[in-house]
């Protein structure tokens, strides 16, 4: 049986991860960030059985002792750990690299020094930056517009690194856009949702003309638990993505629709990247995907995305769920 460090476990797409794995039958060890609170993030939603069943541990990415003794005993790693926030990014750039580089670095040294069978690197869609040619395939080329996608570049090139000169086992996953329960209002689907559940009919957004490949968190989980197996894209890297590209605009009506509401959208500038930094399009080829992990998404093209906004939507209608958010305030 193998056994799993998750880093990042108390986030979004960790918690669903971690719920995943459990019921597959693996053994996991949750790394969440320490804060005095004893919070651990979303995993404290999750149902009490799996929470019994796995062994979390408070710590941060950025400790090097700390990280190779919680990697230490795991057979696997899938790296989840980051500064995500783009607006913050543009704030505090140095953060963003000491915990995305940085973190990653520890975690690649100590699956080294530990002899993980397999390691994985959540990357992400903003390294290609907006679209050349489309649909974006992973040769496509690297431009980071932001502070964020620059660091998530440098981790991605520093992974490769210890493919190529060690042979680390990796493989380097990059999630077009995920969506679903859970996520953080900083987001656009869930900024949509919880100003919709606070006014019901004036919204203020970004760039709403810009285009994304909306993927639901149930398919990039079982694309990470894909990529994670024993001699699979070793060396590799991985778009997870549904190939449908849909607008910024076009997203936020459907969600009113979905909830009964009809709406406004307000360009608000406090909202918007700088336009240089502005990533105007984003739509994954995820045919290497498919053919090396025989992976398909299930909630691909208008009607599976539609599907996922559905479940997310209802999840947000649980008025326990909603309270975990602060309506009204804008999140970076």
């Amino acid at each position: 049986m193998a056994k799993y460090l998750v880093t990042g476990a108390d986030g979004f797409i960790g918690s669903h991860l971690v719920e995943k794995l459990v019921t597959n039958g693996h053994d996991v060890r949750a790394m969440v960030f320490y804060n005095s609170f004893g919070s651990n993030g979303w995993l404290d939603n999750v149902d009490k059985k799996i929470i019994d069943s796995i062994d979390i541990v408070s710590a941060d990415i950025r400790d090097s002792e700390l990280t190779k003794s919680l990697v230490e005993g795991c057979t696997h790693v899938i790296h989840l750990a980051a500064m995500m926030s783009i607006p913050y990014s543009y704030k505090a750039p140095r953060t963003f690299v000491e915990t995305n580089v940085m973190g990653t670095l520890n975690i690649l040294m100590a699956s080294r020094d530990l002899n993980i069978k397999k390691t994985i690197i959540t990357s992400t869609s903003e390294v290609y930056g907006t679209a050349q040619s489309v649909p974006m395939s992973e040769e496509h080329r690297l431009n980071a517009q932001s502070p964020y996608a620059a660091s998530k570049t440098a981790a991605d090139q520093l992974s490769l690194s210890f493919f190529h000169s060690f042979g680390l086992p990796i493989t380097i996953v990059r999630p077009f856009n995920t969506f679903g329960p859970r996520q953080s209002a900083r987001a656009v689907i869930p900024t949509i949702i919880t100003q919709i559940k606070e006014s019901r009919n004036s919204i203020k957004l970004g760039s709403t003309h810009t285009t994304r490949d909306f993927s639901y968190v149930d398919d990039t989980v079982e694309g990470l638990i894909s990529a994670s197996r024993e001699g699979i894209a070793e060396g590799e890297i991985l778009n997870l993505g549904t190939n449908y590209e849909i607008s910024i605009n076009e997203t936020a009506n459907i969600i009113s629709k979905i909830m009964g509401a009809e709406i406004s959208i307000n360009i608000d500038k406090i909202r918007k990247r700088p336009d240089e930094s502005e990533v105007d399009r984003l739509w994954s080829d995820n045919t290497k995907s498919i053919k090396l992990l025989n992976w398909n998404p299930k909630y691909s093209g208008k009607s599976g995305f539609i599907s996922g906004l559905k479940k997310t939507v209802e999840w947000f209608d649980d008025p326990l769920n909603l309270n975990f958010y602060k309506l009204g305030n804008y999140t970076i």
